[in-house]
């Protein structure tokens, strides 16, 4: 009974394998949208397939992408936009065909944050803790993990999920260059991972990311602040870098770099500051971190729309 308790998880879906070995491919997620939007019931059309120009298979792989990072949402049997999809992918959205790397980020943390239902994603990026790994290496770990929940999850639902992520995240790249998983993957180009030594060993790539924006670091750091139990107007720097869930957690971000982010947003924003008390670097709010953070979102993507 001992023994048991220690392995207890807070009540939790877990979910595995609904991507039907699929990862997310360019025009994805703003095809399935828009016809979300035509039609509610558009994933359970007979004709879905030609509607989304893909295999039955992908038909549902399109639907549990566009779940999984909170851009559609489901209700009562229909399958609805949320309000980040429309921010983000409606014609007049932030960035609707995502040409911009930041939203890649974004979507990136939208897939990790609760409610998660991509589990395996959830674990490799949040509790894992090796620098350097084989892809039996994090199988073997979510199996673990994974047993707290249940031990009825199948094996190959787990290698299933490990070998989504690497083609997700990592070139993947063969004798004769490229293969078309590695270039038809948005995901890729986030740098987050990638093969070392004889491409059978990954590796997270922490540290500052050239891609990821400050104003979307900030914005991340401003949401966890606000969803966590936090009752003061402010959050430690390793707290952000480390916590489950936190921004350094997802981006692979060292706490230099979180508090670089919040010093280089700080400079613009009179609400927001970082101070240092006794060594102790503390990301400072006035005002709903919730508001903050999607105030410094529409600010950012309306200077990026501007700027093109």
């Amino acid at each position: 009974m001992g023994k048991a308790a220690v392995k207890e998880k807070p009540k939790a879906t877990a979910v595995f394998a609904r991507h039907e070995t699929f990862h997310p491919r360019f025009g994805w997620l703003k095809k399935g949208y828009d016809l979300a939007v035509a039609d509610p019931n558009i994933f359970l059309r007979e004709d879905a397939p030609v509607l989304l120009g893909v295999g039955k298979n992908m038909v549902r792989s399109i639907r549990y992408w566009c779940g999984a990072f909170k851009v559609l949402a489901e209700q009562e049997g229909n399958t609805l936009p949320t309000p980040l999809g429309q921010q983000l992918l409606s014609d007049d959205g932030w960035d609707p065909f995502l040409e911009n790397p930041a939203s890649l980020w974004l979507l990136h943390w939208n897939l990790l944050k609760a409610p998660c239902t991509a589990t395996a994603w959830a674990y490799a990026f949040g509790e894992f803790q090796a620098a350097e790994f084989t892809p039996e290496r994090l199988v073997d770990d979510l199996r673990d993990y994974a047993n707290g929940f249940s031990t009825n999850i199948a094996d190959s639902s787990l290698r299933k999920d490990v070998s989504c992520i690497l083609r997700m995240y990592a070139d993947q790249e063969s004798k004769k260059g490229p293969t078309e998983d590695s270039i038809d993957c948005p995901f890729t180009a986030l740098r987050l991972l990638y093969s070392v030594g004889d491409g059978r060993r990954y590796e997270f790539q922490v540290g500052p990311k050239e891609t990821l924006p400050a104003e979307l670091v900030v914005a991340a750091c401003l949401e966890f602040a606000g969803v966590s139990e936090n009752e003061s107007s402010a959050m430690g720097v390793s707290r952000l870098a480390h916590l489950e869930g936190s921004p350094g957690r997802v981006f692979k971000l060292s706490e230099a770099a979180i508090a670089e982010a919040i010093e280089h947003v700080a400079r613009r924003r009179e609400d927001l500051s970082i101070s240092d008390s006794a060594g102790l670097l503390q990301l400072q709010y006035e005002g709903d971190p919730l508001e903050m953070s999607e105030a410094i979102l529409d600010g950012y993507f309306a200077a990026q729309r501007v700027a093109v």
